[in-house]
């Protein structure tokens, strides 16, 4: 008997200003999921309004009840889920406790993990606690602002500093910040994408950004690519608009090389990841490696860093994702 082919929805959109990124994301996975072992669908998710979009070009509404939808008066039933959705609810853990609710798979970490590593600050606090060099950072909530003072934020942190969301994508709202006079306006500006923002110290070095998945059978990090933005610092134009230079692989000693591989795959271990993450890091003057982020469905355009790492590490995105996906079957 033939076998049958499971349905992947490829999760995209989501609530918060990254949406349409998210949606160029999709577009990019769908290019390179296996079409003749899978049946793929994009599934647009945007409040309450959940679609999947058909192989005729029109539009069905999902179930909510079990994330089903209906295809030629037919309901279909979907084997695993890959969510691409920049910033809330796919990279918070909202997304994934749901698809725990109906019991379908999905390529991302658990709800726990994705709402720890989508707060930068708790990250950054609880993976200090296993030794990871991070930079130093203060956490300011909306309404409490007044607890901390311009000037203790100039002598704890020192300038130039970041202040950027603290629960929300990496391209919104982030401001550096180089006096205490432009502290308020970035406070402002950061608050319009999250209630609790972080202002953390200015690390100089190389930026680098490392992508890594694991399965039961092996271990793939992928090489690193350098970062070298036209910009202040890698923001959305650098990110999305091609005003950055990315160099894959990065430019490294095969020592820093080594360091770099060796953290990662301690990362992915001690927050017990799945599927395809990506690491930042600033690497100093002096060779230290500090941990910026981890981004757990980063982006997937055919020229996002993920896919140029693939292609650099001599791999094939197709092989890659079905690795990912059959990894929980």
């Amino acid at each position: 008997m033939k076998q049958l082919k499971r349905n992947i929805a490829i999760v995209c959109g989501g609530d918060s200003s990254e949406h349409d990124v998210s949606l160029r994301s999709a577009q990019g996975l769908y290019s390179f999921f296996d079409k003749d072992r899978y049946n793929v669908y994009i599934v647009d998710i945007k409040g309450q309004d959940w679609h999947v979009e058909l192989p005729d070009g029109t539009t069905a509404r999902i179930d909510r009840n079990d994330f089903s939808f209906v295809e030629d008066g037919k309901a279909q039933l979907f084997d695993y889920a890959y969510i691409t959705i920049h910033g809330t609810p796919g990279e918070n853990g909202i997304l994934q406790g749901y698809f725990d609710l109906v019991d379908i798979p999905y390529s991302t970490s658990g709800v726990l993990v994705e709402a720890m590593t989508f707060d930068k600050f708790v990250l950054n606090q609880y993976l200090r606690g296993y030794g990871v060099a991070v930079a130093d950072s203060l956490l300011i909530r909306r309404g409490y602002e007044h607890l901390v003072s311009d000037d203790e934020i100039e002598q704890r942190i020192g300038m130039p500093c970041f202040v950027k969301p603290a629960a929300d994508g990496s391209s919104f709202g982030v401001s550096k910040v180089k006096n205490k006079d432009q502290l308020a306006p970035a406070l402002r500006k950061a608050m319009m994408e999250s209630d609790e923002v972080m202002v953390e110290q200015f690390l100089e070095g190389t930026e680098i950004s490392i992508g890594i998945y694991k399965t039961r059978e092996k271990s793939v990090v992928f090489p690193a690519t350098e970062v070298v933005s036209q910009n202040e610092f890698f923001d959305y134009d650098a990110k999305y608009n091609g005003q950055v230079q990315e160099i894959t692989p990065a430019r490294l000693s095969e020592d820093v090389t080594r360091r770099v591989r060796e953290i990662t795959s301690h990362i992915y271990d001690i927050l017990h990841c799945n599927g395809i993450i990506r690491i930042d890091y600033i690497i100093s003057k002096t060779g230290k490696i500090f941990m910026l982020e981890v981004n757990t469905t980063p982006g997937m355009t055919a020229t996002s860093f993920i896919p140029q790492q693939v292609r650099a590490a001599g791999l094939d995105m197709k092989d890659v994702l079905t690795d990912i996906v059959e990894n929980q079957f």
